[in-house]
């Protein structure tokens, strides 16, 4: 029998949870949303992340829905299409208390074809999604990457074309520069089509380039940050410090080179003003990175993901509270980076151009 929270915790936790409008759309999504790269396992990537079946699955969006949390992330590519797969079976009989987000343009397939944003490989990608999830439409469909090769108007008259269809509710992107996203944009203005509302960037306590520019993008544009891999790949979690080796468990001993690249000792700098943090707070550096994040401009959603129940109800505590503007302030001082041309001389004006934070 599937254990619940007891519930005088589970009314707390919902009552905690806040749903936020997803960018210019009237979608709201839950300020933590799950995220299920680490769901499948279905290669020696993947497996790195996590290898939980549809037992542990089910149990992981059950606790999920009773705490509010009710978007779950996915992408064709995640374990070879095993995450969706899992996902689906999850999800069974509760699909209209969820809200589905998965993703295409990755190769998937040994064919010429088999990647991309044409129109050819997004609908054969939608309808693989479609049927491995089990559900005949999904909330939220992201472009995993940008396709230079692919004109512009051809992907978003396709991706319109999906929603017209009822087959898509809202699009998004990911990993977008910000041409690449603006020009998407004016595209999509330009002949009345549906434009993005979300985009699913890397953004962590370590790793806060997106405020250069998609940022200040997001909130011109009304496009909301879908944040993955808040914990900085693993760097976050508590228990890289410094001085100590790598955690047996760990993601980073055979995926750090695919991940962002951040020097060991910013990482420990951070995490050193995070415990201090800690120490005023009682709250667990994951807690506390993710909580950061969420008091930051344009962020819609947090993506957390979880191995087992444990993390996950340790990443469910970063709800419900808010670091004070000292405690942020202590954070942003350790964790800022040095910033790349133009920016760096933009800042320079701050009279002409007001930063985003």
């Amino acid at each position: 029998m599937l254990a619940r929270l007891h519930p005088l915790a589970i009314s707390r936790i919902q009552n905690a949870m806040e749903y936020r409008l997803l960018g210019g759309s009237g979608l709201k999504v839950p300020e933590l949303s799950l995220g299920t790269g680490t769901v499948g396992g279905g290669n020696e990537f993947f497996k790195a992340w996590g290898d939980t079946d549809v037992a542990e699955a089910t149990r992981l969006v059950d606790i999920c829905l009773e705490a509010g949390v009710n978007l779950f992330d996915t992408a064709d590519v995640y374990s070879n299409g095993l995450s969706e797969e899992v996902l689906g079976k999850a999800l069974a009989g509760k699909r209209d208390r969820a809200l589905i987000s998965t993703k295409a343009s990755f190769r998937f397939g040994d064919g010429p074809n088999d990647m991309g944003s044409s129109r050819y490989h997004l609908h054969r990608s939608l309808e693989g999604s479609l049927r491995r999830l089990g559900t005949d439409y999904v909330d939220i469909y992201h472009l995993h990457g940008f396709d230079a090769l692919t004109p512009i108007d051809e992907v978003q008259d396709t991706l319109n074309t999906s929603v017209r269809e009822g087959k898509v509710r809202y699009i998004a992107c990911s990993n977008f520069s910000g041409w690449q996203l603006m020009k998407s944009l004016a595209v999509a203005d330009r002949y009345g089509w549906t434009r993005f509302v979300g985009h699913q960037v890397y953004y962590s306590l370590i790793g806060r380039e997106y405020e250069w520019e998609l940022m200040p993008l997001g909130l011109d544009q009304k496009v909301g940050a879908l944040i993955w891999s808040p914990l900085g790949w693993g760097r976050l979690t508590g228990k890289i410090r410094r001085g100590k080796p790598l955690p047996e468990q760990s993601r980073l001993h055979k995926t750090a080179g695919a991940g962002p690249q951040v020097s060991d000792e910013h990482v420990y700098n951070v995490v050193d003003a995070i415990d201090a943090v800690a120490a005023d707070t009682g709250k667990t550096v994951p807690q506390i990175a993710l909580n950061w994040l969420l008091q930051r401009p344009t962020v819609s959603s947090v993506i957390i993901g979880a191995r087992n129940e444990e993390q996950l109800r340790q990443n469910l505590g970063a709800a419900g509270w808010n670091l004070t503007p000292g405690q942020m302030a202590k954070l942003d001082k350790a964790s800022a980076q040095p910033t790349v041309y133009p920016y760096w001389h933009q800042r320079n004006f701050p009279e002409r151009n007001p930063p985003a934070v």
